[in-house]
């Protein structure tokens, strides 16, 4: 019986330092493999690599959140004519302003404060994104082209990794996508938008870029024809951000898929404008 008793387990006899040594051990290999599966899931997400002709650069395969977007862009490469009248509507924000699929932040009173915080950011944002008039460069640096193969009145350049570091940051100076006009050779730099998560209160988005200066906005009520439907089948004025559907109820009706929202927060800042009041324009 004695020397039973002497048979302990070698865990037994850890002492108390050695434990904890053990425990902080685990804690870091645990930490090492909770950044590699959120880098191989990263990896994984990322565009493939995207050639550069001045031309037409290939359609980048991007996915956004709520949304399928390998199938959108295999209905714009077949049918760009119908794609284009779809994707418009998401572009021009003036004519987005006032109907039911876009819903912006209200203006709130002007302050000093406010207007100084704005300037911060311009002063950021100016010479961070100087160099990215030449668009290669952007595309050197990682901003792919969303839909470059549909004409568009703002072309967005989105790089992903800012992209996620805007889920938990904001730094002006790298903003989640460049805005850019297409040119006869090219693309010219219009301006940048920054964005912020859906979850986030105005307060929160306040914090970021003052709402007295900016209207954030948010796509909503958004309304897909039904899944396999060829572009120029799909009836634009009723389906998209564009059409007239605008209620779950109207969209189960027409068959469609329902999006309460896709994206996140946005707001566009045209920094290099010769009008102050046109730099955040809403």
């Amino acid at each position: 019986m004695a020397a039973a008793k002497r048979n302990f387990s070698p865990l037994r006899a850890l002492t108390f330092v050695e434990a904890i040594s053990l425990k902080k051990f685990a804690a870091v290999i645990l930490s090492f493999a909770f950044v590699a599966l959120l880098s191989l899931g990263l990896r994984a997400q990322q565009p493939q690599t995207q050639s550069k002709p001045p031309a037409q650069p290939q359609a980048q395969s991007s996915s956004m959140p709520g949304m399928d977007m390998n199938e959108m862009q295999h209905d714009t490469n077949a049918h760009p004519d119908a794609a284009s009248a779809a994707t418009e509507s998401m572009s021009d924000m003036h004519r987005m302003d006032m109907n039911p699929h876009m819903f912006m932040t209200a203006l709130r009173p002007a302050s000093a404060d406010d207007e100084i915080r704005a300037e911060k950011i311009l002063d950021a944002l100016r010479p961070a994104i100087e160099k990215y008039r030449d668009y290669q460069a952007a595309l050197d640096d990682g901003y792919k082209i969303f839909l470059p193969n549909v004409k568009q009145q703002h072309y967005h350049f989105t790089n992903w990794r800012y992209a996620l570091r805007a889920q938990f940051v904001f730094d002006p100076a790298r903003p989640t996508s460049l805005l850019y006009t297409k040119t006869a050779d090219g693309y010219e730099l219009e301006g940048a938008m920054y964005t912020a998560p859906r979850r986030y209160s105005e307060d929160q988005l306040n914090e970021r870029v003052p709402l007295s200066v900016a209207r954030w906005h948010k796509h909503v009520n958004f309304c897909m024809p039904r899944r396999g439907t060829p572009a120029n089948q799909v009836n634009w004025k009723e389906f998209g951000l564009g059409g007239s559907i605008a209620t779950k109820a109207a969209c189960r009706e027409a068959g469609g898929r329902w999006y309460p929202q896709v994206f996140g927060w946005m707001v566009h800042v045209y920094p290099f404008a010769a009008d102050p009041d046109q730099i955040w324009v809403h």
